[in-house]
């Protein structure tokens, strides 16, 4: 049987008679007693969202889910649209299964799709992803040397994060999707 241990994000557990798609999760080791994973999960059928924890000693119902390559070709009024490249079949996602992640698409980026009984209820997207600089302000001059100077960068999907002072528009840079900050700048 599957533990709280093998929790990831797009994980579906069978509980309540309900199925539940995990959002988010985090492994906890307290220095005492024993660790425990905290999930965030939302209902398929309700649309409801909770907060869980689970104890690394329980076992779980798993739900079996298939996982599709996709690609984000858009977003409208309706949702957000991805695209299987091999088969060209193209899914709609509702805002409330995209949730937080829509701000780190951009078209072309590669996502699996969660899908259970031919229905997506998640995306998974790369750890981190490349972005051009769409508008960023000059520092003075010195600002540079002095160490790690922050400024704001609007990317291109219009995402803001903060970059070193030394990143200017047009150049390309790294986000982390998980904590939506900076990386790295990409040649």
């Amino acid at each position: 049987m599957p533990s709280p241990n093998d929790i990831k994000k797009g994980t579906v557990i069978s509980r309540e008679g309900d199925l539940w798609v995990v959002t988010g999760f985090q492994r906890v080791s307290p220095g005492k007693g024993s660790s425990f994973v905290r999930t965030k999960m939302k209902s398929i059928a309700t649309g409801k969202v909770k907060e869980e924890n689970f104890k690394s000693s329980e076992t779980l119902d798993f739900v079996e889910v298939s996982n599709k390559q996709m690609q984000y070709i858009f977003g409208d009024a309706s949702g957000y649209t991805f695209m299987d490249a091999r088969t060209y079949e193209q899914v709609t996602i509702g805002t409330d299964v995209i949730g937080d992640d829509a701000k780190y698409l951009k078209e072309g980026l590669e996502a699996t799709v969660v899908m259970h009984e031919e229905k997506p209820i998640a995306i998974d997207l790369p750890g981190k992803v490349d972005y051009t600089v769409a508008r960023t302000n000059e520092v003075a001059k010195g600002d540079t040397a002095a160490g790690m100077v922050m400024k704001d960068a609007e990317l291109e999907n219009g995402l803001v994060v903060k970059v070193p002072a030394f990143i200017k528009q047009g150049e390309r840079v790294r986000v982390n999707t998980l904590t939506g900050e900076y990386t790295e700048r990409v040649n």
